[in-house]
């Protein structure tokens, strides 16, 4: 069963609300406008493995997608981790297409695609210590002798795998998503002896739910752009140009002349991926370009969200999904 589902990064969300208000002419438009790429790319991938998860028994494993943790000194993320009786499933995800040549002798994943060759990190560090991490994590929740079993998984059925001659672990770690099934049955057979009860798997399920962090990157911080270099106002749906202009409550595109109800709500999630989840009404009028104090504290109002503070010290708190 799909304990943790998995969700659209917050990630993509972020970058996609800085690139929409980053004039073209920025100097990091492009390189956010990559970033974004490749992790749509990523994320694709991902979702495209759980055609071939939901051939597992619902009874027999537990499925967590995107989890985050604390080993006592570091975060660590991991694409998929499912549980069951008898093992923990590590899963890192790759949805890279081309010929993908593993390197274990340099420790480099080699692409090769219109005859131009591209290098990676080697896949198989990286969930040699992600696993490490995840032992790590267990024993700081005393939990012992539990088989973690990783592997590295291909997602495109397009995609070439190549390594050297007779390298065996290569064979057993980097799989195509297709045989990830069988890969599992395999082992669930391989062993006979069940680790946990179901009680057990059931609560070690739930705590790994209870200490999974998300994460939050500060993207403005990471790529050193500052609020000020972000273009204010309400974005139009339909032309993407800014800023819309609000008469009579309907917001109006000056470009297109589209006409929203409701444009400043994309606005607002904005400020709240970016700025901040608290907002007040000065700062609202800043953002979304709106000269009227009343008509700030209307849309605000409509927001329906949990207020703190009075009159003039009034913030709202953006529960924006």
């Amino acid at each position: 069963m799909i304990i943790k589902p998995r969700k659209y990064p917050i990630a993509i969300r972020k970058l996609k609300a800085i690139q929409g208000r980053l004039s073209q002419s920025h100097p990091k438009h492009e390189i956010i406008r990559e970033n974004i790429a490749k992790r749509i790319v990523g994320y694709n991938g991902e979702q495209s493995l759980d055609y071939h998860l939901s051939f597992l028994d619902e009874k027999t494993f537990h499925i967590m997608h995107d989890v985050r943790l604390f080993d006592g000194k570091h975060y660590f993320q991991i694409d998929t981790l499912i549980l069951s009786r008898k093992f923990i499933y590590l899963l890192e995800v790759k949805n890279i297409s081309g010929t993908l040549f593993v390197d274990n002798q340099f420790n480099q994943l080699i692409r090769t695609q219109n005859n131009t060759k591209e290098a990676f990190l080697d896949p198989l560090i990286q969930v040699e210590r992600q696993c490490n991490q995840l032992n790590k994590w267990l024993k700081l929740h005393k939990i012992r002798n539990l088989q973690i079993k990783s592997l590295i998984v291909i997602s495109s059925p397009r995609t070439i795998l190549e390594t050297f001659p007779n390298n065996e672990k290569i064979h057993q770690k980097v799989i195509h998503s297709a045989k990830l099934p069988f890969k599992m049955k395999y082992f669930e057979e391989s062993q006979e002896k069940n680790l946990l009860t179901e009680n057990q798997l059931n609560k070690l399920s739930k705590l790994i739910i209870e200490k999974h962090t998300p994460g939050n990157t500060d993207y403005l911080e990471l790529y050193n752009i500052s609020d000020e270099e972000l273009q204010k106002g309400v974005i139009c749906s339909n032309c993407s140009s800014l800023p819309m202009e609000i008469n009579r409550g309907r917001w109006i595109c000056k470009k297109c002349y589209f006409i929203s109800k409701d444009a400043h709500l994309s606005a607002l999630e904005d400020y709240s991926l970016l700025i901040s989840k608290e907002i007040t009404n000065t700062q609202l009028r800043t953002f979304l370009k709106i000269p009227s104090i009343y008509m700030a504290n209307k849309i605000l109002t409509s927001l329906k969200v949990n207020v703190t503070g009075k009159n003039k010290g009034r913030v709202y708190h953006l529960e924006i999904d």
